[in-house]
């Protein structure tokens, strides 16, 4: 056995013994004044605990609580846990034909999202990231921090001008390098095919170094121009527009080289089946082995015990003799009895009372003596009815609602009555719901009549409501032409007395016209000077940006990307394509 928490020991148990040493030893406030044999005389001691008793209980709950706190524990056993990844290197065709919109927006974009997709699924992998044109860039080496690689996608800025060119050879030797601890040499190219016709010296390389090539094809067969970031499309040197579709000569360097091909898809199938296949075909390199260990947890067995012992100190109260017992609890089982007794007999009394004065009619009287003995359910029943027959129906409503049965009888009732009390108080939809729930506890035929009666005038004040709208409707449609007549004739008038103004305005307008083109000629006069002159003040003074265009400029700051460094590799074979896009 063995304490994962030795420090909890340490810092508790010797105070603990410290503090019991102390109320073991410290002498009673009555001891320093009287002899032993007189404070026996004159104290009553107990004869099941003793006070010293007590507190060593107390203490010995109290250690064990420490022991606890200690984590006691017992078969230790070491397990090793190893991690094994993959190695991928994944490669983007950043060459002039990856901005061709066949796919939208277009195929570099596509690239870079799938290369967002790669890092998501790639939980078993370890992962590379070159860009290749004409030469090779190396984003990143071989990782597994994802949160790192996924910052440097996403700064990645795919209008950055690249060489001419789509030398998949260097791509092939960049990974060579970055792979070269690694048993298997995984690339995963995301290109649009290249521009070579042929790939031998790519697949002889690929296949000497055990380079397993896979390719996700991001571009159609159907021909698609070249749209540059200035908004023009890539011409030949006589103009023409280029025009570049899926070559698919790659095909046959991934198939050749241990590797896959297969077409881009719009969901993720694409990058899975290729994960699926490098996971089953690779052998897979332990990146580092993690170790863990395991206990016995010991810890509930003395704080179970300590609990126990703390019980035992806490419950040692003193007993009574069972005489004393007897004679207190017949005592109170006496007086409560007979109180009781005459609370009975005093409510039979009123309930008849009650009862007769019902019969008599005298509702008042009744409702009185009901109020006195309303202590059971049956007592409210009849205290609601005494109340209804009062013509009292909301205090008869809500006597009726206080009443909680199960007895189905009185439930039924309550619930005919509930809905009496709602027809008188003109709430139908509840005297519905009322009825309807009695009906589901009895079939009784004046319930039935009562809830027809109900549905009756409910329908009849539907149809009055939909009556009144049809009434007011037909107003407010006559009311709605007259006042669309009276407008008219008003626009009318209105009309001709502004043709009349109209004219008389023209002929004032003239002669204001010329009087008016004068002044503003020595106005325009005027204004020229004063340009001039704050021209000239302002050649004198150096200019400032106003508040909005430096709020516009900082806000483009803050929006503009961070720039990703990229490491070119040298390559021995340089891209010789007859079309260097």
């Amino acid at each position: 056995m063995q304490f994962l928490y030795h420090n909890v020991l340490l810092l508790m148990l010797i105070p603990i013994f410290l503090l019991m040493f102390l109320v073991v030893t410290n002498k009673d406030s009555f001891e320093k004044y009287f002899e032993k044999e007189t404070l026996s005389k004159l104290s009553v001691s107990n004869k099941y605990m003793t006070k010293t008793t007590r507190n060593i209980l107390f203490f010995i709950s109290i250690i064990l609580m420490t022991i606890a706190l200690a984590r006691p524990v017992a078969q230790e056993k070491e397990h090793s846990f190893k991690q094994e990844v993959s190695s991928i290197v994944v490669a983007i065709d950043v060459s002039k034909s990856m901005l061709a919109n066949d796919v939208y927006p277009n195929r570099l974009s596509l690239a870079k999202q799938k290369l967002l997709d790669i890092i998501k699924l790639s939980k078993k992998n370890a992962l590379a990231v070159v860009l290749f044109a004409k030469s090779s860039f190396i984003l990143s080496p071989v990782t597994q921090d994802f949160n790192s690689l996924k910052i440097l996608v996403d700064n990645l800025d795919t209008g950055t001008n690249f060489d001419n060119g789509s030398n998949i050879f260097s791509t092939l030797e960049t990974t060579n390098k970055l792979l070269k601890d690694y048993e298997n040499k995984n690339l995963l190219l995301l290109t649009d095919g290249g521009n070579n016709s042929e790939y031998e010296k790519e697949i002889e390389f690929a296949n000497k170094n055990k380079i397993n090539i896979y390719t996700i094809a991001l571009a159609t067969k159907k021909a698609s121009p070249i749209k540059l970031e200035n908004g023009e499309f890539l011409t030949n040197k006589d103009g023409s527009i280029v025009t570049v579709a899926l070559n698919e000569k790659i095909k046959k360097l991934s198939l050749d080289t241990n590797g896959g091909f297969i077409n881009y898809s719009i969901t993720n199938n694409d990058i899975k089946e290729i994960l699926s296949d490098i996971d089953n075909k690779s052998s897979k390199k332990e990146l580092e082995s993690k170790k863990f260990k395991t206990y016995t947890e010991l810890f509930y067995y003395p704080l179970g015990l300590a609990l126990f012992i703390l019980l035992i100190a806490f419950s040692s109260l003193p007993k009574f003799k069972s005489k004393k017992i007897a004679i207190i609890v017949t005592t109170i089982f006496i007086s409560t009895f007979s109180t009781n007794l005459e609370a009975v007999v005093f409510d039979f009394q009123t309930i008849e009372k009650a009862n007769n004065n019902y019969k008599q009619k005298n509702y008042k009287e009744a409702t009185k003596n009901y109020q006195k003995v309303s202590n059971t359910q049956e007592a409210k029943y009849n205290l609601g009815n005494s109340l209804y027959k009062e013509e009292k129906y909301k205090e008869a409503l809500n006597t009726y609602k206080n009443i909680t049965t199960t007895n189905q009888t009185l439930e039924y009732k309550k619930l005919h009555n509930m809905g009496n009390s709602y027809v008188k108080l003109n709430d139908l939809e509840n005297a519905k719901k009322m009825y309807e729930n009695a009906l589901k506890i009895k079939d009784d035929k004046q319930t039935k009549e009562n809830l027809d009666a109900v549905n009756k005038a409910l329908e009849n004040k539907q149809q009055n409501k939909d009556h009144n709208k049809n009434k007011k409707q037909d107003k407010k449609d006559k009311d709605q032409k007259k006042k669309q007549k009276e407008e008219q004739k008003k626009k009318n008038k209105q009309n001709k007395e502004q043709k009349n103004k109209n004219q008389e305005n023209k002929k004032d307008e003239q002669n204001k016209g010329n009087q008016e083109s004068k002044k503003n000629k020595k106005q325009d006069e005027q204004k020229n000077k004063d340009k001039n002159k704050k021209l000239e003040k302002q050649k004198s003074k150096p200019q400032e940006i106003s508040d909005l265009e430096e709020k516009k400029w900082l806000g483009k700051l803050k929006d503009k990307k961070q720039q990703v460094l990229l490491k070119r590799v040298d390559t021995k074979n340089e891209d010789t394509s007859s079309n260097p896009w």
